[in-house]
Parts: structure tokens; C-alpha cells; sequence
């Protein structure tokens, strides 16, 4: 402790010399240099983030309003939508108004909140992901068991557990960054302020940041995924062992779309990692926007599309609406 409080202090004392700056804004990367292609770009921006905040929406709607959907599987999906749609809010409209106004700018409080819920709503979208994990691995491995083990308060702890715990990683890395009031330069080699990069800017002395860095990566990295790993180790075991080929389908069908979206959520979460390392920064950049943007776009169409459950929902949802408009509609008082 005493040493990296000594690590602590000379990074304070190495951040007041000339090549070191106090800030109060940062400049983001420039989505693209041509003015020409700033309409086509706003334009494809809007509808991404419209279809994103429309389908999580309707999945949630959808869970709420149909009965037959209040489990816990679709009760941890509802709120991995709710948190898709903030994941997202927090880059693409601020990219939008960059577009709009033609300005990078940022100011050091907008950059610190926008990176304080982009880590928030980014871990949550990983505890629930690792919950719903586990709560495959009930169903199928203690299926007799599954609604004594998964009860409404259990699945209310998780949530809150997940809440708790984005809560804590966001606020750590907040907490470093304002530990080091210099930065080595104002721009940002992102399209929104990434955790990574405005750490990387924040002081020579990388040592304390780097011990924090991997402390919180391996608790919050490695822990959700080997609870994933260990729950789908017991998913196959038990699969294997049922007789029947269609007990082995019917089983492994419930657990399709949650791939899915893991091996969508970790995909690029890797490629993003390793892009940065063997890439430009603008190429970086590119994987990192397809990080935040196209994966909480694609998790409800996943889910409706591979899922009967919630595609027989939206039919119910669909025709209940149908009737209402036939039962309500100008042209039906008059007979």
C-alpha cells in the first residue's frame, strides 16, 4: 500500500511540468473528414439507434404485458434490454450532436460521465448475461427444482447485485481519473470517451493505474466468464446424457439465443481488445463503435428471432392489439 501511495504521489508531482496539461474539455476523433458524408452518416446513426431503442423496447414491453412470459429467464432479459438501450445513449446521441453542430468537443465532466455509464450500463449487460447463465444451467441441470431454486427474490438479489457491482467498477475508474487532474494531450483516439484511452492519457507514471487496472479486469473479467464457462460445462454434461434426440434438441434450444448474444457480446469485446493492439487507432475506433453500437442493436432481434417464446408473445401482443383497434375503431360505432 505504502508503495503505490509513493507511485501515487510521484505521478501527481511528474503531471506539473510543460509537457503536461490541466484541462477542462477534450476533442474526439472525427467520424469522417468529407462534410459531404456527415448527412449519410447521421442518417445511419439515427436508424441504429431508433431500431435499438425500438426493439429492446418492445422486448420489454412485450415480457411485461404477456403473462406467460414472467419467468425469471425473461425477467433477466427485460432488464438486459432496459440496460441495451442505456448502453447505447450514452455514445450515440452525443455522435449525433457532433454531426449535427461539427464539433468534437467534450468538456471534462461530460467526458467523465459519459465513461462513468458507458462502464456502468457495460456491466451490467455482463452480470446479466452471466445470470442468465446460470439460470439456464438450473433449468436444465435441476429442472424438478428450477422455480424453488429461481424465486422472485433470488432473481430481484441478482439484479441488484448486478446493479451494485456495475456501480462499483464504474466509480473506480472515475475515481483514477480524477486522481490525475494532467493529461498528456486533449485528444481523445475515440469516437466517445473510451475508459481506456483517457486513462492512457492521464499521467506518465503508469504503474498504480496499471495494478488498478488488472485488479478490476480480473474480478470483473474473469469472474462472470468462468461462472459462464462452468454453467455451460454442466448445460452439455446433462445434455449428453439425455437418451433421446429430441429431449437433447428441445433442451439445448432453450439456451440458442443466449449464446448468441454472448458469443456477440465477448466477440467483439476480444476484437476490440486485440484490434488495439495490432491496428491504427482509427481502426480501433471502428471495432469499438461496432462494440457499442451494433451489439445492443442485434440482442433483441436475436432473442425474437431464434426464441418461440417471445415470437408467439409478439403474435398474442400483435392480434390483442388488432382487436382493440376493430373493437374501438369510428367505423364499427355506426352499425
Amino acid at each position: 500500500m505504502a508503495q503505490q501511495r509513493k507511485s501515487l504521489n510521484q505521478c501527481l508531482h511528474e503531471t506539473e511540468p510543460q509537457n503536461f496539461i490541466r484541462v477542462s474539455e477534450f476533442r474526439l476523433m472525427k467520424l469522417v473528414e468529407d462534410p459531404d458524408q456527415q448527412p449519410i452518416l447521421l442518417g445511419l446513426f439515427l436508424s441504429m439507434y431508433l431500431v435499438t431503442v425500438f426493439g429492446n423496447l418492445l422486448i420489454t414491453l412485450t415480457i411485461i404485458f404477456d403473462s406467460h412470459l414472467h419467468t425469471p429467464m425473461y425477467f433477466f432479459l427485460s432488464n438486459l434490454s432496459l440496460a441495451d438501450i442505456c448502453f447505447i445513449s450514452t455514445t450515440v446521441p452525443k455522435m449525433i450532436a457532433n454531426i449535427l453542430t461539427r464539433s468534437t468537443v467534450i468538456s471534462y465532466v461530460g467526458c467523465l460521465t459519459q465513461m462513468s455509464l458507458l462502464l456502468f450500463f457495460g456491466c451490467m449487460d455482463d452480470m446479466l448475461l452471466t445470470v442468465m447463465a446460470f439460470d439456464r444451467f438450473v433449468a436444465i441441470c435441476h429442472p424438478l427444482h428450477y422455480h424453488v431454486i429461481m424465486n422472485f427474490h433470488l432473481c430481484l438479489c441478482f439484479v441488484l447485485v448486478s446493479f451494485l457491482f456495475s456501480i462499483l467498477e464504474s466509480q473506480v475508474h472515475n475515481l483514477i481519473a480524477l486522481q490525475f487532474p494532467y493529461f498528456k494531450d486533449v485528444e481523445i483516439s475515440n469516437f466517445f470517451c473510451d475508459p481506456s484511452h483517457v486513462l492512457s492519457l492521464s499521467c506518465s507514471n503508469s504503474v498504480t493505474k496499471n495494478i488498478v487496472m488488472y485488479f478490476i479486469g480480473a474480478i470483473y473479467g474473469l469472474t462472470p466468464v468462468t461462472v459462464i464457462i462452468l454453467s455451460y460445462y454442466k448445460i452439455i454434461s446433462s445434455i449428453l446424457e439425455i437418451t433421446s434426440s429430441h429431449g437433447k434438441y428441445k433442451a439445448f434450444s432453450t439456451c440458442t439465443s443466449h449464446l448468441s448474444v454472448l458469443c456477440l457480446f465477448y466477440g467483439t469485446g476480444i476484437a476490440e481488445y486485440l484490434e488495439s493492439f495490432v491496428s491504427s487507432s482509427r481502426k480501433s475506433a471502428v471495432v469499438s463503435l461496432m462494440c457499442t453500437v451494433v451489439t445492443p442493436m442485434l440482442n433483441p432481434y436475436i432473442y425474437s428471432l431464434r426464441n418461440r417464446d417471445i415470437k408467439n408473445a409478439l403474435q398474442r401482443l400483435w392480434s390483442r392489439t388488432g382487436k382493440s383497434h376493430h373493437v374501438f375503431h369510428p367505423s364499427c360505432s355506426l352499425h
